[in-house]
């Protein structure tokens, strides 16, 4: 049995232990807040939030929620998102954050791949009705008579909820599912969050994946907890601060970057409804300048590497870019309880100077991914791949590029990466996008698509004579096409999707 009163929300190692400890410490001070375009303006505080959550999480158990009961939501960045999380992982259950960006299709497959048995979906968000959206994803929402769900597109989800009027018949109301836990006791709820343990499943956040699958990301209490004080200390959060939630908090960016060392410190987490990604910055292998200096300032630590699976950086830097080193931030420095290491395609450490694949090991690492063997993600001794390329210079690693992305022509490896950041630099360049296309010569072509600024217009030639003064002339691109933002073809989790790319400068390029 957990104790459910600590005090000192530094010693939460669960999170119903966090959300009372910060209620006791920091009572009325505002948690969260929400700037609306299209909806009302929102705040709540950390007595409200524990308030709140408690009260709908005794809904989500007289509706049979426990331990391991995977809860989906959809939610933008705002009081309702962590109102939501709170609720669902004070009790056990497992949290499943949905992006507000996801389109019909990707909605099923998200709701089938990750087993929910409840979603509660935030009504409106962005000009975007999600009851409607998600009707369009199954349409037996719409023509149904009763909210107890069987079907067969997500055979295992058996109840939605929303709120506003004319609700479709076989959508709960949120209201009313909060009312149905009104007979649920407090000492109930204090009893079911003293048995909720840092090895207990908090998390599962949904990326993209290979072959176009989602994949599921598992993450503990203990180990998020673990992570917001970390993240708290590394980004110098303090109470009564407010920190600006700048990416969608459905991700392991805006989660554990914002809200999660925020929420610890007694910080206000302050959104907009338009967050860096889902305005239009779409996340290649690197960053735009003005992208980069909007999420890391102009101060270290500047962050070279972090994932999904990793609960946000591992890995930081005392300086943006290193000489000679132009794709991302060097790492100078590893987060506590993370090991790394740079190895060869047979698993064996790679000398200093030689590129072989970034593995991760740590106790914040994700315990697995949702229905898929661990053989095929980590090694014998517990080791993640990461698909990272990259090279140790000293105790400094630098990343080179992805394995999948390494583009293989006349005998040489080029990253993209690196040839991005360089087309990123230039003057009249928003941010560049390159693939190898297939060569019957060379074996790949390196080509380039390019998203102009503003206004601008830049000329192909002269980028090819730029860079063959910053590159040795194997990465030059053989081949440009300027390209729209909107023609960014980007997977849900608003990342670049490589294989669209490559098609669309295939066709493009008339090959």
């Amino acid at each position: 049995m957990q104790d459910t009163s600590v005090r000192q929300p530094d010693a939460a190692t669960t999170l119903p232990q966090l959300i009372r400890a910060t209620a006791a410490a920091y009572g009325d001070a505002t948690a969260i807040k929400l700037t609306g375009e299209t909806i009302p303006s929102d705040a709540m505080s950390f007595r409200e939030l524990d308030e709140k959550s408690a009260a709908l999480a005794k809904g989500l158990i007289a509706r049979g929620v426990g331990k391991g009961t995977r809860v989906g939501f959809i939610s933008g960045n705002g009081p309702f998102f962590v109102w939501m999380l709170a609720a669902i992982g004070r009790i056990g259950a497992v949290a499943i954050p949905i992006s507000t960006m996801i389109r019909a299709d990707e909605l099923v497959r998200v709701l089938r791949q990750s087993d929910v048995s409840g979603l509660i979906a935030q009504r409106h968000f962005l000009n975007n009705d999600y009851v409607e959206r998600l009707c369009d994803a199954l349409p037996d929402l719409r023509s149904g008579s009763s909210p107890a769900l069987q079907l067969a597109r997500t055979p295992f989800l058996r109840w939605v909820a929303s709120t506003g009027p004319a609700l479709p018949a076989t959508f709960a109301d949120l209201d009313a599912l909060i009312e149905g836990g009104r007979h649920i006791g407090d000492a109930l709820l204090t009893e079911i969050e003293a048995e909720v343990h840092p090895t207990d499943q908090l998390l599962e956040i949904y990326t993209s994946g290979s072959m176009a699958l989602p994949k599921g990301v598992k993450h503990n209490h203990g180990p998020v907890l673990f992570r917001a004080q970390y993240m708290k200390g590394m980004l110098g959060t303090e109470r009564g601060a407010e920190g600006a939630a700048y990416l969608p908090m459905f991700w392991v960016g805006g989660l554990m970057m914002s809200l999660m060392p925020n929420w610890m410190a007694g910080a206000t987490t302050t959104c907009t409804e338009r967050t860096l990604s889902n305005s239009q910055m779409a996340m290649g292998s690197v960053l735009a300048e003005d992208d980069l200096k909007a999420i890391s300032g102009q101060k270290p630590p500047f962050w070279g590497l972090g994932m999904s699976e990793t609960l946000g950086p591992y890995s930081y830097g005392d300086v943006v870019r290193a000489p000679n080193w132009p794709v991302c931030s060097p790492m100078d420095h590893f987060a506590d309880r993370y090991e790394v290491r740079v190895v060869d395609e047979d698993g064996k450490p790679v000398p200093e100077g030689v590129p072989g694949e970034i593995q991760v090991r740590g106790y914040a690492l994700t315990p697995g991914l949702h229905k898929v063997e661990r053989d095929g993600y980590f090694t014998p001794d517990g080791f993640y791949h990461t698909g990272d390329m990259g090279l140790f210079e000293g105790k400094r690693l630098h990343f080179v590029g992805r394995s999948g992305d390494m583009i293989k022509t006349a005998g040489s490896n080029v990253s993209p990466a690196e040839v991005e950041m360089e087309l990123q630099a230039l003057e009249g360049v928003h941010s560049a996008y390159v693939v190898g296309i297939p060569d019957r010569e060379r074996g790949q072509l390196v080509v380039a698509a390019i998203v102009p600024r503003d206004g601008a217009q830049p000329s192909f030639d002269d980028i090819q004579a730029e860079l063959r003064k910053k590159l040795s002339s194997y990465k030059v691109p053989r081949a440009y096409v300027a390209i729209t933002r909107d023609e960014v073809p980007l997977l849900h989790s608003n990342k670049v999707s490589k294989r669209l790319l490559h098609d669309l400068m295939l066709e493009k390029l008339g090959r």
